[in-house]
């Protein structure tokens, strides 16, 4: 006989959800009106039943270890940030102004069409000054781009030896954000919701906050942050920077939260009703994301509102920091999520495609974030939160050593380069103040401890206490993970 979706007989299935049935159907009928539904949904926001597909098959052994951390805050800076004029200092490289990319340190690598086609290859030094900083136990050189971020290096991991597979934006943002190339699969977040669930009641285990940046800036599709064949509920929510941080949260006019109550009682009794006649999932994750968006009426508007904060928190964020959309007002609300159990933070910084004018762009958008983000690490920090929160810095790839289009001593552009970049980890259990990974004299090839984005994943994922390997979705006949068939935890990071 044929297996379910689940892996089970479908006939052992069927019965199984039966049981479910009587269970829900009984505890809703036993409590009055439609407490039986908030009942419920209180079960799935307190983690209970988080952590299920729809209601059913609990991933009850979850965390398989105990964690270091308890959340995620990943910044992805889209368009790939040029690790040599911030973080991967390569000062030889002044020597080899406009000199031709030796063939022994490109050993064939395909190239993009945007370069492909140029009679040469210049390499271009950066333009930036570094500075060692000895508060960081490996004395890490980072360039005058980033002085706040590099204030705060004793408390981040620096991994130089980053590398992808994929040469193009949209196939490497999918990579980084579901694991695999091809669109369908579900994203980080989401996997984080669906294993673990949420903290927090009263807001969704999965938010997104996307800001714009300077410069070329790439398609920013919703699939980034979407579940995938996982169940809807676990898809991010996005905050937006208007009005209204949510789309169709608020009451029309006319409409009390008495009678908002009411109609959401109803529509759960019908989808209630739906499930016991169809076992239909979707039926219970519409009943899930309608209780959510009722809580959220009231814990959206409070945590949007940043009138209470310290006149010396909001000095450490920024000016920028009362602008709504930017990167400094993304990074506090970050710390306001954290603060209040959500389980993934997802910040996208737009613009890093830097083809040319880069040194005019890449200020622009240093600027723009170098403040916040270190802010975000100390304010975690003092506030006792960094220790159990685990902070990500990644673009999809980096750039390359030489210069596409014209080169002058003043101006150059970069194009993208998937075989080795920098990204960095602070809090959450990894190793502070340190470098990993080493890349060549011309930021072009790994020479020591090549890490893998599987192998980034498998990481976090051990760090909020789950084996990578057994976080599973059966899916058209096999099971799917984050970490697909590859990743390594490297622990040469952890503490």
């Amino acid at each position: 006989m044929s297996h379910g979706p689940t892996g089970h007989d479908p006939l052992e299935e069927y019965l199984q959800n039966l049981t479910r049935r009587r269970f829900f159907g009984s505890m809703a009928s036993t409590l009055t009106g439609g407490i039986g539904a908030s009942a419920l949904s209180s079960l799935v926001a307190d983690g209970a039943i988080a952590a299920a597909p729809g209601i059913g098959n609990l991933l009850q052994s979850l965390p398989h270890h105990a964690p270091k951390a308890k959340r995620i805050i990943y910044m992805h800076m889209e368009g790939g940030p040029s690790q040599i004029d911030m973080f991967d200092h390569k000062p030889g490289l002044r020597e080899r102004f406009d000199a031709d990319l030796p063939d022994s340190i490109r050993m064939g690598q395909r190239i993009t069409t945007m370069t492909s086609g140029q009679d040469r290859l210049p390499v271009a030094p950066s333009m930036f000054s570094f500075k060692r900083y000895d508060n960081n136990q490996d004395g890490v050189q980072i360039s005058e781009l980033m002085p706040h971020t590099a204030a705060m290096s004793k408390d981040i991991c620096f991994i130089h030896s980053m590398h992808t597979q994929s040469i193009n934006h949209e196939p490497g943002i999918t990579f980084f954000q579901t694991g695999q190339e091809q669109p369908g699969r579900p994203s980080f977040g989401s996997w984080m919701s669906y294993g673990l669930g949420a903290e927090t009641e009263d807001l969704p285990a999965f938010v997104v906050m996307i800001s714009q940046g300077f410069g070329n800036t790439q398609a920013l599709s919703a699939r980034f942050w979407g579940s995938g064949f996982l169940p809807s509920e676990h898809q991010g929510c996005q905050l937006r920077s208007g009005r209204d941080a949510v789309l169709h949260l608020r009451d029309p006019d006319g409409v009390s939260r008495e009678d908002r109550r009411r109609m959401l009682d109803l529509a759960s009794e019908i989808n209630q009703a739906e499930y016991e006649r169809s076992g239909d999932e979707a039926a219970l994750a519409r009943i899930a994301q309608a209780e959510m968006a009722y809580r959220m009426q009231m814990s959206v508007p409070e945590l949007t509102d940043i009138s209470g904060e310290s006149k010396e928190t909001l000095e450490m964020y920024g000016s920028e920091v009362h602008t709504p959309g930017s990167f400094a007002a993304n990074c506090l609300r970050a710390r306001r999520l954290a603060e209040r159990g959500v389980r993934f933070i997802q910040l996208y910084q737009r613009g890093w495609d830097q083809h040319n004018n880069l040194p005019g762009e890449i200020r622009q958008q240093c600027n723009a974030v170098d403040q916040a983000q270190a802010a975000l690490l100390q304010d975690l920090k003092q506030r006792g939160m960094l220790d159990d929160t685990l902070v990500l810095w990644a673009g999809e790839f980096g750039r390359t050593v030489y210069s596409q289009g014209t080169l002058t001593t003043e101006n150059y552009g970069r194009d993208h380069h998937p075989r080795c970049f920098t990204v960095w980890l602070a809090g959450g259990g990894i190793k502070p103040g340190i470098t990993y990974g080493k890349t060549d004299d011309y930021s072009y090839n790994i020479l020591e401890n090549p890490v893998s984005v599987h192998d980034l994943h498998a990481t976090m994922l051990h760090q909020m206490g789950i084996e990578h390997t057994k976080l599973t979705r059966k899916h058209q006949g096999r099971d799917f993970r984050l970490t697909d068939v590859g990743g390594t935890v490297v622990h040469d990071i952890l503490t």
